[in-house]
């Protein structure tokens, strides 16, 4: 049996025990302990800490979330890092509220109730929760899916809300290759994802959440299955009505990639300051009517609309390359940390959110 230690993380005063056999991160999950994170796969730098005092050691990881001379220097990512004696961590980036207030990591038994498609590469994967009855997360985080038939697993945001516990809903894009999504193509070795499968789901994680409290006017910023939690939030403002003024920018190549335009409207009428605006960065051929479009890439069309960025919160989902440009974006336009929101993973085979 592997050795316990001790993990004090500071400022916060939070104390909690981890196995030489699990990451930091997982023990904190396990505990109820919700630090923040992204990737969990050592690319995002969403968990990087700073070692005050113990012996850890880390797993391979992305230079671009934690470099050499960070390493060196004592920078830690917690999703990489194994703890051989009692530590003293300092966290860098924290919500005191979401420390200990998270919904619970959970095993859960779903099956499979409707594959739909919304585009010519995306679909709808529509899950009916079994064992346990209901699932808690909040909006705009995501679970990994564990792939029928193998030991791999996916991570994918989820686009409904804590409305329908019983009831999960992901927007998922097919990439040529992909393991999951040649299942959901039915392309898999002949063998493919059916009405009445099962599939576990493990989670919920991420940051991409709403804030109780917080006022200020709300940008979204959405590419591709980056959908998922935007929509998320957007279900949830509307049905909570909460009173905050929002601004969703969706990043597309064509209006034949748009989709859930008359939801999004309809969610819309509900809040009390909302606008929808539609990216075509190819072409603006067949653009819907009743729709704003606008041509360019989606955080350049930002960076002109929004020129108050840093006094706004920024909530932003899509392929890397998108995230990387609003990542860019919101430092450009010097947004504080603490108003940006955003989950960045990806998976083998460009199986990405």
């Amino acid at each position: 049996m592997a050795d316990t230690h001790r993990i004090n993380f500071d400022p916060v005063d939070i104390e909690m025990e981890v196995s030489e056999d699990e990451t930091i991160l997982d023990a904190a999950f396990r505990q109820g302990i919700h630090l923040m994170h992204g990737c969990r796969e050592g690319r995002c730098s969403a968990c990087k800490s700073y070692m005050l005092d113990g012996d850890v050691q880390m797993d391979d990881y992305s230079t671009f979330a934690c470099n050499e001379a960070e390493e060196a220097e004592g920078y830690v990512l917690l999703c990489r890092t194994y703890a051989y004696s009692d530590c003293d961590i300092e966290l860098l980036n924290f919500d005191e509220d979401e420390l200990l207030g998270g919904a619970p990591i959970q095993d859960v038994r779903t099956r499979v109730a409707a594959i739909e498609p919304l585009t010519r590469d995306i679909v709808s994967l529509r899950l009916d929760v079994v064992e346990p009855a209901t699932i808690e997360f909040k909006s705009g985080q995501y679970v990994d899916l564990f792939i029928p038939g193998t030991d791999e697993k996916r991570s994918f945001s989820i686009a409904t809300t804590q409305r329908t516990p019983d009831r999960l809903e992901f927007v998922i894009k097919k990439y040529p290759g992909g393991l999951f999504a040649g299942m959901l193509s039915g392309e898999e070795n002949g063998k493919g994802l059916n009405v009445g499968d099962e599939i576990m789901v493990n989670g919920p994680y991420g940051s991409c959440t709403l804030r109780n409290g917080h006022v200020l006017p709300i940008v979204a910023i959405g590419g591709g299955a980056g959908m998922a939690p935007l929509l998320s939030l957007l279900r949830h403002i509307s049905e909570e009505e909460i009173n905050r003024p929002v601004r969703f920018y969706y990043g597309a190549r064509t209006a034949a990639d748009l989709f859930y335009l008359d939801e999004i409207a309809s969610l819309g009428e509900k809040i009390a300051d909302f606008s929808f605006t539609a990216c075509l960065s190819e072409s603006m051929a067949d653009a819907p009517p009743g729709v704003r479009v606008i041509e360019g890439n989606v955080t350049d069309i930002v960076d002109t609309c929004e020129p108050d960025l840093a006094r706004t919160e920024v909530y932003f989902c899509g392929p890397p390359p998108m995230v990387d440009a609003a990542l860019a974006l919101a430092e450009a336009q010097s947004v504080p940390h603490d108003q940006v929101f955003y989950d960045k993973f990806t998976s083998p085979a460009f199986d990405e959110p």
